[in-house]
């Protein structure tokens, strides 16, 4: 009750005293300064001083601005109005110059028009002036070449035309049309002149030295008398043609044959080599282009062979007497190649005009190809010639002459596979009399089939693009698809009697192609169309992401896919011989199945240990068996069979012999001198160790043949192990480390105990 006694006393008193109520802010300041202690109230009165002084700064800094401010304002203001005045004195200016400018330009306007009239004829004038100067250069070289001409100075006169066609070439972007069309009829003009007089002279000089070579007597006849004088004037020739060929490739329409034969570009022809070429032209268009008994369709090795004659013929003549001129005379070119390029000109000429008349007969077309294929061996190989440069085969990789191959092609494989399918021989090895050559003992079909595709490869490794490559190799996958159906079929009816010398033949011939392919890609060849595929991006719309990434890296190659398959067909067959040489093998085993191995007399009771008779029938299916199959198979497929079959029969003598019978001494005895001495020495030819591929039997006669103390202690062994009478003490051998020092390493301790509870020699029975 005393607090609102208080309250209500200061209300009393602030009503009395009539003064308005203390802010909130102050009463929140002085609660935060003095707080609920009354003694801190001394505090108020230096808060009061405080705030005193900084009231007395305020005012002192109201005062000083408010006392600057109107003196500033004033100054701006004054600064204003003589701004305002100069900009309006300027712009008064600008008017009356305005003004002026205009009463000028009115006045000067007629002079302008007059001036602009003088300027455009001044410039006219000059322009018919460059004209004519442009004009009278050409007229002045032009009469130059005339004068010496007059003076048989030919020298001097090609040096007028260079310096003519220089001027063309010049003027060859300006839009004078007529004065470009009149120095280029000029050029044409003299060089028409000149060429025809040098040609003449250059024809002449070559007549005597017996040019063109024809046939192969003419290239021995004996050196002219004056061979000195003829090659000092052939010299002299050349210089001069060469100074007309820039004006020779200004004014010469260059032969240009379809875009869809994709030639490549090439430079023109040396002018002296064009020369030298026009009598063999003119032979050539005669015999091959007209109707002449030798412009024949279906001979093309006619004309062929006759370029290459050529390019024998007169291959010293150009390396020994042309080409030092040439290069005396600063021609940067290829004497012999030049020659090359002109005859191969007109052989692209006559092909592209006979090919298109052979696509509906494939016999004849076949016969082109092939012709074609090894005129381009022999020139590029015989004669150098570049392959960067046009040849034969751009005409037939043409699109449609192209598709056309590749059909005919297609064909011909496939009747050739029919053909040595259904030969008499086609299962038998070509080399089956001689060991050293016959390892993969590949039937004569499957040699005479990679032959086949081996040809294939050299037909088409000299084409010019990737895209035709690519596309044979395509067809040589699909003729390996092909002839794996084909094997397929004649093996499932071989199938019934995989020891057939056919199925056998099949089973080689499915190895060799297989590992013929995997040498493949190694090649190089084939490693570039690798990456040929895989920078044209054919092929990888049908290829998963990983054998992408495999091709892109290198690590397969473009017959993964072949080669899969085939060994898959090659691995199925094996399984079906092994399994068929396993059952023969079961079956001549029953008796030795059912053998009496409890009653069978002991070792020392016998002379002589000789092999079960029950074993007989099972060693012998086995020997003959394995003597008809390492005939019959190569080497590796032979290794493999012969490893299959030891470990399927090694399980089945282990599991239908052994752990299904009980022994005695003389019977673990005498199972194992049937295993060591007769079974095992079986593959013993085959390898140093057969018994490390019969491991379970190997051991399994170890654990039978143990002495009866060995074996005891054996078993206690494995029971201490098993904590049947407690653990092992530490001094002890583990049960591994015992079964290592008898040989054992194969079987485990379970089956150890098996096979000693299968002995019947244990004391006490």
């Amino acid at each position: 009750m005393a607090a609102p006694e208080k309250e209500d006393t200061a209300v009393c008193l602030s009503t009395a005293d009539a003064d308005p109520p203390i802010p909130y802010y102050v009463a929140e300041l002085l609660e935060e300064e003095v707080g609920e202690d009354v003694k801190d109230l001394k505090k108020v009165r230096g808060l009061l001083d405080k705030a005193m002084r900084e009231k007395a700064a305020l005012e002192k800094q109201v005062i000083s601005v408010s006392s600057s401010v109107p003196l500033k304002m004033e100054k701006a203001l004054s600064e204003a109005d003589r701004a305002q005045q100069t900009l309006g004195n300027i712009v008064e200016q600008e008017r009356c110059l305005a003004n002026c400018i205009v009463q000028h330009l009115q006045i000067s306007q007629p002079w302008m028009d007059q001036l602009s009239l003088l300027m455009g004829q001044i410039e006219e004038t000059e322009r018919c002036l460059a004209y004519l100067r442009w004009i009278s250069r050409v007229e002045e070289l032009s009469d130059t070449i005339q004068q010496h001409m007059m003076t048989s100075n030919i020298s001097e006169a090609a040096s007028g035309l260079v310096a003519l066609a220089e001027l063309d070439i010049r003027l060859q972007e300006s839009s004078c049309t007529h004065l470009v069309s009149f120095i280029r009829d000029t050029v044409r003009f003299w060089h028409k002149i000149l060429k025809d007089k040098l040609s003449s002279d250059f024809e002449e000089v070559l007549k005597q030295m017996h040019w063109p070579f024809v046939s192969m007597t003419q290239t021995s006849l004996t050196t002219p008398a004056n061979m000195m004088e003829l090659t000092t004037q052939l010299e002299a020739l050349c210089t001069q043609l060469h100074k007309l060929q820039t004006s020779d490739d200004l004014i010469s329409e260059q032969r240009l044959f379809p875009e869809r034969y994709g030639l490549p570009p090439s430079a023109p022809i040396s002018l002296p080599i064009q020369i030298m070429l026009q009598p063999l032209i003119k032979r050539f268009r005669y015999h091959f282009f007209g109707s002449r008994q030798t412009n024949v369709l279906h001979k093309p090795e006619w004309y062929l062979t006759q370029v290459l004659m050529w390019i024998t013929n007169h291959s010293q003549f150009l390396e020994e007497r042309v080409q030092p001129l040439l290069d005396k005379v600063g021609a940067a070119v290829d004497a012999r190649l030049e020659f090359s390029r002109g005859l191969l000109d007109l052989v692209l000429e006559k092909l592209a005009q006979d090919v298109p008349r052979l696509l509906y007969d494939d016999a004849l077309f076949c016969h082109l190809v092939d012709e074609v294929l090894l005129f381009e061996k022999e020139l590029h190989g015989t004669h150098a010639y570049p392959s960067t440069l046009p040849g034969a085969l751009h005409i037939l990789a043409d699109e449609t002459i192209f598709q056309k191959w590749v059909s005919v092609e297609r064909k011909f494989a496939l009747e050739k596979m029919d053909s040595m399918l259904s030969s008499e021989v086609a299962w038998v090895s070509q080399y089956k009399d001689i060991s050293d050559v016959d390892e993969l003992k590949a039937p004569d079909c499957a040699e005479t089939f990679m032959t086949m595709l081996l040809v294939i490869t050299d037909r088409y490794k000299a084409l010019p693009t990737a895209r035709c490559k690519l596309c044979f190799l395509e067809l040589q996958k699909e003729l390996v698809d092909d002839f794996r159906i084909r094997l397929t079929q004649v093996m499932k009816e071989e199938s019934r009697n995989p020891l057939s010398p056919r199925y056998c033949a099949i089973l080689n011939a499915v190895n060799y192609i297989a590992t013929v392919l995997s040498d493949w890609a190694d090649n190089v060849f084939f490693l570039q169309l690798q990456r040929m595929s895989l920078e044209l991006g054919s092929e990888l719309a049908s290829l998963s992401a990983l054998q992408t990434g495999r091709l892109a890296s290198m690590e397969g190659s473009v017959f993964d896919e072949m080669i899969s398959l085939l060994e898959r067909l090659r691995s199925d067959m094996m399984g079906r011989l092994v399994e068929f040489v396993l059952r023969e093998t079961k079956e001549a085993a029953r008796p030795y199945c059912k053998e009496r191995w409890l009653s069978l007399p002991s070792q020392s009771e016998q002379a002589v240990m000789s092999l079960s008779s029950s074993a007989c029938p099972m060693m012998l299916c086995l020997r003959d068996h394995m003597l008809q199959l390492q005939q019959s198979l190569c080497i590796s497929l032979f290794k493999t069979f012969w490893q299959a079959l030891a470990e399927k029969l090694d399980m089945f003598i282990y599991q239908e012999v052994i752990l299904a019978n009980h022994f005695n001494d003389g019977g673990a005895a005498q199972l194992h001198f049937d295993m060591t001495r007769n079974l095992f020495p079986l593959f013993g030819h085959h390898c140093k160790r057969p018994e490390n591929y019969f491991k379970q039997i190997k051991e399994a006669c170890i654990i039978l043949t143990l002495s009866v103390g060995s074996a005891l202690l054996l078993r206690d062994l494995l029971r201490e192990d098993r904590g049947v009478q407690g653990a092992a003490l530490p001094s002890e051998p583990s049960p591994v480390a015992a079964l290592n020092e008898l040989g054992i390493y194969r079987l485990a301790a379970s089956d150890i105990t098996i096979l000693l509870n299968l002995r019947t020699n244990w004391p006490g029975k």
